[in-house]
């Protein structure tokens, strides 16, 4: 499998029924179009599929109009990201909103008479140019009221907030998810009210932190939001709360899983999407009943429900690449897409998950990736990835995580994925098992898991590789300052000295619940960095970037790089112009697999010294 072609598949999601149940929009990307999301409708009755993304141009966040006529969208036709819309039964897309800084977010009033979306004032000093003044409040978005019919709209007088998340309440009023203390660098927001006649704001509630994605109920009467039940690290849980305030409450009563997705289009029902270690579910929740698992026969990465119980979702595993499936109200499955081409005769990886026992006792998931085709003759290489997150996972499916491992088993390795304390998709107490202690469970964790496939006997111990992204990259930079059993790294986009990235990433707040701040508690900071142990490395390691990372600034990878240079280290860094943490350019992606390919090629396939 050659790096163009691993990065080759596309992804479906954002999966949305027509209001009358007889067709489906969704979006799909691919690297193949510079990670641009495309937008398409699938007409459910004849099966048909009709695209409508020009080429070079990126469309997302597609919904339907109440009364089914008509399909709104993001789209960045005229440049910036604009709402379009156009008939559902087909014909050109008319621009709806002409904004200067484009629209972030948008969504229909129940009456379908007006739109009320999230876009920053046309006067606000320019974004790419002049003095650049941290906090400007002119930069923060804010709610306009977009008359359909008539093309008028007008601001929603919401000053000093910062907003997230929203939803209409009833004709009248909005919720939002948003804080009024946005120079605030910690999780402050909170639920409000926004009435649309008079532009009052009256505080809704108060939510335990972080939490996201606030979902109004079809009757306006109540809201969820992903929330935190165990005070973090991630939003997790579903909570319900009162449009008119009041305590939240939990919304469900599932396993002590994750919620990844939501939909609630009918009063009574709630549908959940959630994360259950390397496979994510679909769950049906109706008050006074019990939770309700819908077997699939595949991992769900994305999905919609009808009015009448049937369902859309975007299936896959490690033997599936995605595509979307129709599950009818009577349990019947129908596949309504076909994404992949020139996938024909491609082989994937045998990938066997299984469970082992860490250093105390814990038990720990993971995936083995087999080499593709004839079995190559003796003890095999093995790369150990190490996902992104902390507080993520891996799972079934066909990504770019999975691309990369995939990649690698076609050309003889092994391929170890490990979701170590500290990852989604398990227990909350097992996903804040890590907090204040990145390189200690956790790496006793990818060590206690290695170990135990190398004594299989398949396994060459003399060619061990690691390697990831973000965390993941951090993870394999702090590997080689604790052992130099591993004989190539590969470091994306990682994090090397754990205070100067506090003091210069976006988005502190969660690392500050990690770690609390770098002035009150150096010796974490210190403890958690691997700068603090780098001069112990000895393994090569190649470091890959995207110059404009916000996440984990770029300076970290460069960090990282002098370091190893200046203790005789083997080392390569490349950086990519225009990309932040995550680059999308698909020639760039696949720069960046070769790259890897070559990396583990020189240092784990070159004959042994067996002195």
């Amino acid at each position: 499998m050659s790096p163009a072609k691993a990065l080759s598949y596309v992804r479906a999601g954002d999966l949305h029924f027509s209001p009358d149940g007889s067709q489906l929009a969704y979006v799909a990307t691919s690297y193949l179009w510079d990670a641009q999301g495309h937008l398409a409708i699938v007409d459910l009755n004849t099966g048909k599929t009709r695209e409508f993304t020009p080429p070079g141009k990126s469309e997302r966040s597609p919904q339907w109009s109440p009364d089914g006529k008509s399909l709104a969208f993001l789209s960045n036709r005229a440049g910036r990201a604009e709402i379009y819309v156009m008939p559902a039964q087909g014909g050109d897309p008319t621009p709806l909103t002409a904004r200067r800084f484009g629209v972030t977010g948008f969504h229909w009033s129940p009456d379908g008479r007006t739109i009320a979306y999230l876009a920053k004032d046309d006067d606000a000093p320019d974004e790419d140019s002049g003095p650049q003044v941290a906090d400007r409040e002119s930069d923060l978005a804010a709610l306009w009221l977009l008359n359909v019919a008539s093309g008028k709209q007008r601001k929603i007088g919401v000053a000093h907030t910062e907003i997230g998340s929203f939803g209409w309440q009833d004709g009248g009023h909005l919720l939002i998810d948003g804080t009024q203390t946005p120079r605030v660098e910690e999780f402050t927001d909170a639920i409000y009210r926004i009435s649309t006649n008079n532009d009052a704001v009256e505080p809704v509630a108060r939510v335990p932190q972080p939490f996201d994605n606030l979902i109004v109920s079809p009757d306006g009467s109540s809201f969820v939001v992903r929330s935190t039940t165990a005070n973090g690290p991630l939003e997790r849980d579903l909570l319900m709360g009162s449009s008119t305030g009041g305590a939240l409450r939990p919304a469900s009563s599932p396993p002590d899983l994750a919620v990844a997705e939501v939909k609630w289009h009918q009063q009574p029902v709630i549908w959940l999407r959630l994360i259950h270690g390397f496979r994510n579910e679909i769950w049906r929740f109706a008050q006074g009943t019990a939770p309700q698992r819908i077997a699939l026969p595949l991992s769900v990465a994305s999905f919609d429900v009808a009015h009448d119980g049937a369902l859309a979702f975007v299936g896959e595993d490690f033997q599936h690449l995605p595509e979307i499936w129709l599950r009818s109200k009577d349990g019947r499955l129908r596949q309504l897409s076909h994404l992949q081409q020139g996938w024909n005769g491609v082989g994937l990886a045998r990938t066997t998950i299984f469970q082992t026992r860490s250093f105390d006792g814990t038990e720990i998931e993971a995936a083995l990736m087999e080499p593709t085709g004839p079995r190559p003759s003796g003890r095999l290489p093995l790369v150990l990835r190490v996902h992104g997150g902390p507080a993520s996972n891996f799972s079934e499916g066909y990504g770019w995580d999975t691309a990369w491992s995939e990649m690698l088993a076609s050309h003889g390795y092994q391929v170890l994925m490990v979701n170590p304390r500290g990852s989604n998709g398990y227990s909350e107490d097992f996903a804040k098992a890590n907090r204040g202690d990145w390189g200690g469970g956790d790496y006793k964790d990818l060590m206690a898991v290695l170990d135990a496939v190398i004594a299989n006997g398949d396994t060459d111990p003399a060619r061990l590789g690691v390697g990831g992204w973000s965390y993941g990259g951090e993870m394999s930079e702090w590997a080689i300052t604790q052992s130099n059993r591993f004989k190539a790294a590969v470091v994306g986009a990682g994090v090397f000295d754990q205070q100067a990235e506090f003091e210069t990433e976006r988005g502190p707040a969660g690392d500050e619940w990690y770690f609390g701040t770098p002035w009150e508690h150096p010796d974490i900071f210190a403890r958690n960095s691997p700068s603090t142990f780098i001069r112990n490395a000895r393994t090569p390691a190649l470091i890959l970037d995207g110059e404009d990372d916000q996440s984990n600034p770029v300076g970290q990878s460069k960090g990282l790089y002098r370091a190893l240079k200046h203790f005789g280290v083997e080392t390569e860094m490349v950086l990519y112009p225009g990309e932040g943490h995550s680059p999308d350019k698909g020639s760039y992606n696949v720069d960046m697999f070769t790259r890897i390919l070559d990396w583990y090629d020189t240092h784990l396939k070159r004959k042994r010294d067996n002195s």
